[in-house]
């Protein structure tokens, strides 16, 4: 047997695995390529459930985090809780336009976002994900405050956009291609933005409770208590809207009626 045997054996068998991992690749690619759509609706569907459910979780944490029985200590552990179910709810309705505007790119919705503009899309919105995380992570910080106001902030120029958007695809111009029968997208859109509205309110009043709780940790505070507990019982009335108009968003999704 030759002396530079293995060797030889040894560049085979690196040859055949990469051989092999090149067709795994191609494979993957493929049917990543032909199932495209069928795998953006699947997350969808994903963030759209823990959208709905992460809220209703939320607006049942929040009757004990204005429950003045129990101990402040015991509230803040509610409190923590209902932050932890509401990050889920913020990744999904985060994820839900980049996810509704790639699908309509391949539905012929949005040509804009042709070529290198899909790429930009997902950047945009990986760093408003990214800011929405961090204000997660850092929610008991002044950091996290400040992000988290970043982040409503960025939410008006994106709200205004979204209606103007909308407004004009039903015009028949703008960035949105829909005619008849493909009304129910642009209609999505704008659903979708009145439902950040909401959740812009919503933001708003679960960081408060941060600011208020810090003031409540100093001592009893009934000016604190009775804004809590306001704020929070308007937060549920607007909670009712929201699965109301998030149920909308789905039923266009599935139905597209018009």
């Amino acid at each position: 047997m030759p002396a530079d045997y293995p060797i030889a054996k040894d560049n085979l068998s690196g040859q055949i695995r990469k051989t092999l991992w090149a067709v795994d690749e191609r494979q993957a690619m493929e049917f990543l390529i032909v199932n495209e759509l069928s795998i953006l609706r699947w997350i969808h569907i994903l963030a759209m459930v823990y959208w709905l459910g992460g809220e209703w979780g939320v607006f049942q944490t929040s009757y004990n985090v204005t429950n003045r029985e129990l101990s402040l200590e015991e509230r803040r552990r509610h409190m923590e809780t209902a932050y932890r179910i509401d990050i889920l709810a913020r990744t999904g309705i985060v994820l839900l336009l980049p996810l509704g505007l790639h699908m309509g790119k391949l539905y012929g919705f949005v040509p804009m976002l042709d070529g290198a503009g899909i790429w930009w899309m997902w950047l945009f919105f990986a760093i408003w994900l990214a800011m929405t995380w961090t204000a997660f992570l850092k929610r008991e910080t002044d950091i996290g405050v400040k992000v988290t106001m970043l982040e409503e902030k960025l939410r008006y120029p994106l709200i205004l956009t979204l209606f103007i958007v909308s407004f004009f695809a039903f015009q028949g111009s703008g960035p949105i291609e829909a005619g008849e029968g493909s009304h129910w997208y642009p209609a999505k859109i704008a659903l979708y933005a009145f439902a950040l509205c909401i959740g812009l309110f919503l933001r708003l009043v679960m960081r408060r409770w941060t600011e208020r709780f810090r003031i409540l940790a100093q001592g009893p505070d009934a000016a604190q208590e009775a804004a809590l507990e306001r704020e929070i019982a308007q937060a549920r009335f607007a909670a009712y809207i929201y699965w109301i108009t998030i149920s909308g968003v789905c039923f266009l999704g599935a139905v597209k009626p018009f």
